[in-house]
């Protein structure tokens, strides 16, 4: 009844569909305990998907293929974690130094100037540059980041537990789904298709972001820079947000210049290097192994940083740009909802012919 009223009333149209967005927002924040893990369990699983079907047709038992892919993701998180907690304790130990180089730089610039102008520029500076280094502060901040990754960390087994049922479960899914499509065909190609798109959208995403955080984590080891390392994992994780995540992972190793070799002319070459290595791999490389581009807009890009940072907090924040852009194949694959997609997407759409209309 609700619903018949809503075609004939466009006003009733819109209303129902804020009330489904108002529930579903408000759904997703509140089941975040639940969704969040489940997110990144399905997110390892279809990365992993490739390597256990491959085993699997090397006729390695099911058990064997799905433990091993699990093994190695956990791996690698305990990896990155070892990793970061190194580069952590070491950045602690060079905070006081890094603070004292900034009070030096300070006094040398504000001497300069006042030398070439005759204004006494100290008499009107109050707060040293220094203090924006305040160790306190500084390993505060850490801190504060490092209980947040605790906490999701602490959900580390129920991520990988999630995984493993989705890859035991990715071996009969198939011909679960073919019997509940039998005769609805489009709707069988039209899951598949979604599948596909999302795991060469994710696969191909986090081939670059290694790429990138490799690349960078040499050019800055190159220039002298401290903390290469922390700095190549910065990059690599910031790079599944486009634009705005390259901007904030050059932030650091700017500064790491400026602290360092105090000169604009090194400052700039580090800056050249993030703006030509996202700009070659984000502009160039990516959108050619996609095929297409599968770019959001910069303010969609932001508002889901907004959005997924208010309902799942850091790490919804992290994953927003691959979860809007699965909605976003999920979108382009439904036909009364491709135009969410169309305009979720960074380019305009393609020009359609009058004849085309008509036809």
């Amino acid at each position: 009844m609700i619903l018949d009223r809503t075609d004939q009333n466009t006003g009733a149209q819109v209303l129902f569909g804020l009330a489904c967005v108002v529930v579903i927002v408000f759904g997703l924040r509140y089941a975040a305990p639940i969704l969040l893990p489940s997110a990144l369990a399905l997110f390892l699983a279809v990365l992993s998907l490739p390597a256990m079907m491959k085993l699997r047709s090397r006729g390695v038992p099911k058990a064997a293929a799905v433990i091993l892919p699990v093994l190695l993701n956990v791996a690698i998180v305990v990896l990155l974690i070892l990793v970061a907690s190194s580069s952590f304790s070491e950045l602690q130990t060079a905070l006081p130094t890094y603070q004292q180089t900034l009070l030096n730089l300070q006094d040398a610039w504000t001497q300069r100037f006042e030398a070439s102008t005759d204004i006494a520029i100290s008499d009107y500076i109050t707060t040293n540059i220094g203090e924006f280094l305040d160790p306190a502060s500084i390993l505060g901040f850490a801190g504060g980041a490092v209980g947040r990754v605790a906490q999701i960390l602490s959900m580390t087994f129920l991520v990988f537990l999630i995984m493993a049922f989705m890859l035991s479960e990715a071996t009969v899914f198939p011909a679960k789904f073919d019997y509940l499509t039998q005769g609805r065909a489009i709707q069988e190609d039209r899951l598949r298709k979604v599948v596909e798109e999302v795991q060469t959208y994710l696969g191909i995403k986090t081939v670059i972001s290694l790429a990138t955080g490799l690349l960078l984590g040499v050019w800055v080891w190159a220039l002298g820079l401290d903390f290469p390392v922390l700095l190549g994992l910065t990059a690599f994780l910031l790079n599944y947000v486009p634009t705005v995540g390259s901007i904030i992972a050059a932030v650091p190793a700017i500064l790491l210049s400026i602290i360092l070799v105090g000169t604009v002319g090194h400052a700039a070459v580090v800056t050249l290097g993030y703006v030509t290595v996202n700009t070659v791999f984000g502009n160039i490389i990516e959108p050619n192994l996609l095929g297409r581009q599968l770019g959001l807009s910069t303010l969609v890009v932001i508002l889901s940083l907004l959005f997924w940072g208010w309902a799942w907090g850091p790490m919804g924040a992290l994953l927003s740009v691959p979860l809007t852009v699965v909605v976003k194949i999920w979108l382009e694959n439904t036909n009364d909802l491709r135009w969410v997609a169309v305009l979720l997407d960074s380019a305009p759409p393609p020009v359609v012919l009058e004849e085309e209309a008509v036809d």
